[in-house]
């Protein structure tokens, strides 16, 4: 079944959005692959600092999702994959949903608006890095065109993830 995507805005993350971010990514189903819980307020407070020199600096960042209504749902976006293990130096794009939003087209949707922007930008390529049994990003991954590249053990959580390729 195909249907139409929401209208969805990208903005760069205000001081604001930290705030938001914290509360609606709080939710334990949100935060299953991203540590299995809510991460500390000043966390979100760098990571929007983070994306706003992104976007200054790269022309792209992580975005603050905004649905139909102005309300601030989530981010997809992308940056520099910056850690020493998975693909180093390759530009990731990646998603995180308020889980009241899921199953609703909205990822799908702010990520192809990322896919384009990061074109804008000169990018020749992008990946995703996905833990192997996160079926609803793999999904998003599927719908984008992505293919799978490489597979390898997260050093960390020791967790089986994918990196998904993708040629601009």
């Amino acid at each position: 079944m195909n249907r139409a995507l929401p209208a969805v805005r990208l903005r760069v993350p205000t001081d604001e959005d930290a705030v938001t971010w914290h509360r609606i990514f709080a939710h334990p189903d949100v935060m299953e692959f991203h540590g299995g819980r809510p991460a500390e307020l000043s966390v979100y407070e760098e990571l929007t600092a983070r994306q706003r020199r992104h976007d200054a600096e790269l022309g792209f960042c992580l975005w603050s999702i905004l649905d139909e209504n102005g309300q601030v749902i989530g981010f997809t976006g992308a940056q520099p994959w910056d850690r020493e293990w998975g693909p180093t130096g390759e530009i990731e794009i990646g998603w995180r949903l308020a889980r009241e939003h899921w199953g609703k087209g909205y990822v799908t949707a702010a990520a192809l608006e990322t896919l384009d922007r990061v074109r804008a930008a000169g990018r020749t390529s992008v990946v995703a890095v996905v833990k192997a049994d996160n079926a609803r990003s793999i999904a998003v991954t599927r719908r984008l065109g992505m293919r799978l590249g490489e597979t390898f053990t997260t050093p960390v959580s020791k967790a089986e993830a994918h990196v998904y390729r993708l040629g601009l």
